[in-house]
């Protein structure tokens, strides 16, 4: 495979090796690269001007290589970001949810890169402006806003910010009557906070230098944050913890967990100073949640074998484990996701034959209805509401040519309103697009789903460009949801496709397990069943397929490239997460300890270590002739660091045969989730499809796009 030809002839840099070893389990590995990873990371994702002026050089190299290979897109990536965000209400606006005396919601600015959160009255009036996200992020290379949360007096607001890109988040307190902030200024904390009861306070999450969330603690308005009060600490570093309330305003929840084990404990929103009282110890396997319900908790668990989810009830005053009786039984197949409680009805989001459902239940009668939809494939979400004495719970869907609608439901009487359909400025007609739910057979018989878009005039005969998209790990499913960025593709003949791959929840809990741990094998190869069917049913050639994916999806992405590098015309990773097993091996890294679930613990286990080293982009990168690829990082990024792509990169070019150019662009100024304004998003995501159309062919600029 060769496609020089659409990239100019450019010596690509070519990072020094300083081998470095390193043996488990009677096995040793060299790793060339390892000195990309600076010695003061933890400092540096702090204040990036503390990055290693060697490493800095490396990196800034990268950035130069990849901006002369893409130079001739230049004109292209701004076509492409003028159309994406001519189909963006820049003034958009959220349907306002009401709570007590107000509607709360948030809105953009014409031109404004980050949201505005607003009141108006309940039933209708002037907005106010609580929190301007615009003014906030004045002269900052990145900013993004965590959590906003106001008091349920609503006289104060919660807010948290980023402006490193490192996840380490700043809590403020801003007084609502006249718009000023308090004294009270918190760093280094998980994002958000909850209001005590009474108003005077709130508790949060503290990360560690380790940027793990290992405290939670109160902390009372006025008072000096060192002197905030310690409610629990976690000991375990392989344990997340967050720390959450209900919309009564009765409880405070803090919840602990892994990917396969959680904890609860609770306490009084009314007593701050309570001790938190454990509601069932960690059982390794044993998932619950906890949701309010009045002088009961919904517990959603899979206990007692309930791979799939039941949901129990135990009374508020006492919901220890002896205490939860079934509610809602389980059922084989059918994977209960999430339960929001009302004062009369309990709303659950559910999962069966790969598509999503909500389910209302009548909580005096038990009587349950389903909302009924009908499109092939789609995307549910719910809302819910503020309040919990309501009728009313608001969702959300769409599919791939159906933007998306906000409804609001009366659970009693079964009406539904539609309060807001996405507009699309440019102009958006269903009409002219078809989605279609494909199966792929694996290679041990499972079926695995396709969604995908396409125009209506693309011709179905393997002439068509495609880009599949996949991820596949954590349970995260990815939903066949209305994206207008696509659309840009889908216009030029593209045909845009989701691989709903092992290692999600599209078919259930199972499907999780099967692409995990000693499985995670089945992610890799059912995305290369999905590249084949596509092939096979005449929809794309090997040749103009890109296949793309983030984080845990950046990682399939440097499996497939090993395993199948013929199969795709080019590659795009981004944050991608490709050195598996040198993480894995690292316990004082941000997410290693929480993750070993996941992965396995190769530090621990023999077989863990081999079963990593078996797939590890990085430690499996050969002389193969592999595509065009594109990796993309964050400098500051605590969750895929970044030293993992540039490694990756390094070893590519040093090891791979033939000509195609491996790409790799680093934001200096951003962590994961790229770019922190809407905007700058849209260009980052106008430069990875121009690298798409580049690697197919379909560079030209055009206006003879299908509409």
């Amino acid at each position: 495979m060769t496609q020089t030809h659409r990239f100019p002839i450019v010596s690509p840099p070519m990072p020094e090796k300083r081998p470095v070893f390193d043996t488990h389990h009677g096995i040793t590995r060299t790793d060339e690269y390892a000195w990309l990873r600076a010695d003061n990371w933890q400092e540096m994702f702090r204040d990036p001007s503390l990055l290693d002026a060697g490493i800095r050089a490396e990196l800034e190299a990268e950035n130069a290589y990849q901006s002369k290979l893409m130079a001739d897109t230049s004109d292209l990536q701004k076509q492409l970001f003028k159309e994406m965000k001519g189909r963006i209400k820049e003034d958009d606006s959220s349907v306002p949810m009401k709570d007590g005396p107000y509607a709360y919601g948030s809105s953009f600015k014409l031109g404004g890169e980050q949201p505005r959160y607003f009141r108006m009255p309940r039933d209708g009036g002037a907005e106010q402006i609580l929190l301007d996200g615009d003014l906030e992020a004045e002269g900052k290379a990145y900013f993004r806003l965590g959590g906003v949360d106001h008091s349920a007096d609503h006289r104060k607001l919660l807010w948290a910010f980023d402006d490193k890109g490192s996840e380490f988040y700043t809590l403020r307190v801003r007084d609502l009557a006249d718009g000023k902030e308090l004294t009270d200024q918190i760093p280094a904390t998980g994002g958000s906070g909850v209001w005590d009861a009474h108003n005077d306070g709130f508790f949060y999450t503290r990360l560690d230098p380790n940027h793990r969330p290992s405290k939670v603690l109160f902390h009372a308005l006025g008072q000096d944050p060192e002197n905030d009060r310690l409610i629990y600490e976690e000991s375990d570093p392989g344990f997340f913890m967050n720390v959450d309330g209900t919309r009564s305003n009765e409880w405070i929840m803090i919840g602990i967990n892994d990917h396969e084990t959680s904890e609860y404990r609770l306490l009084s929103a009314s007593d701050p100073f309570a001790e938190p009282r454990l509601v069932c110890a960690r059982e390794p396997g044993l998932q619950y949640e906890m949701e309010e319900g009045g002088d009961i908790f919904f517990i959603l668990t899979n206990a007692d074998g309930a791979k799939d989810f039941k949901i129990m009830m135990a009374p508020a005053n006492d919901p220890v484990r002896a205490n939860w009786q079934e509610l809602v039984a389980h059922e084989p197949g059918r994977l209960i996701l999430s339960v929001i409680g009302f004062k009369d009805h309990m709303v659950r989001l559910e999962r069966k034959e790969g598509l999503p459902r909500i389910v209302v239940r009548d909580r005096s009668s038990g009587e349950e209805h389903l909302l009924s939809l009908d499109e092939e494939a789609f995307s549910l979400g719910l809302s819910g509401s503020y309040e919990y004495d309501t009728e009313i719970m608001r969702f959300s869907y769409s599919s791939m040519t159906t933007p998306a609608q906000v409804f609001d439901y009366n659970m009693r009487t079964r009406e539904r309103v539609l309060l807001k359909t996405q507009e699309v400025p440019s102009g958006h007609d269903a009409d002219h697009y078809v989605t279609r739910r494909l199966m792929a057979p694996a290679a041990d018989g499972e079926l695995v789903p396709i969604s995908l878009l396409h125009h209506r005039d693309t011709p179905l005969d393997g002439s068509a460009p495609c880009l599949l998209y996949g991820y596949g790990s954590y349970g995260i499913t990815v939903p066949a949801a209305f994206n207008t960025n696509c659309l840009s593709l889908v216009d030029r003949g593209f045909v845009y496709a989701i691989a709903h791959v092992r290692g999600g929840k599209d078919k259930g809990y199972g499907w999780y397990d099967d692409g995990k741990r000693a499985h995670k094998m089945n992610t890799f190869t059912d995305f290369i069943a999905c590249a084949r069917h596509l092939v096979a049913e005449r929809y794309t050639a090997h040749d103009r397929m890109v296949a793309q994916g983030g984080s845990a999806g950046g990682m399939l992405m440097g499996a497939v490239a090993n395993m199948a590098p013929d199969c795709f015309g080019g590659i795009v990773a981004e944050v991608p997460f490709v050195d598996v097993l040198t993480t894995m091996l690292d316990a004082t890294l941000p997410l290693t300890p929480p993750e070993w679930p996941e992965w396995g613990n190769p530090i621990a286990s023999a077989d863990d270590y081999r079963t990593i080293a078996a797939y590890s982009p990085y430690d499996n990168v050969a002389a193969l002739d592999y595509p065009p690829i594109l990796a993309l990082a964050g400098l500051t990024d605590p969750r895929v660091t970044y030293w993992e792509p540039a490694k990756w990169v390094a070893r590519l070019r040093d090891r791979k045969k033939g000509d195609n150019p491996v790409l790799f662009k680093i934001n200096m100024d951003s962590g994961h989730a790229g770019a922190s304004g809407r905007f700058s998003r849209l260009e980052e995501i106008a430069y990875t499809y121009s690298f798409a159309l580049k690697v197919t062919g379909k560079a030209q600029l055009t206006e003879e796009i299908l509409r």
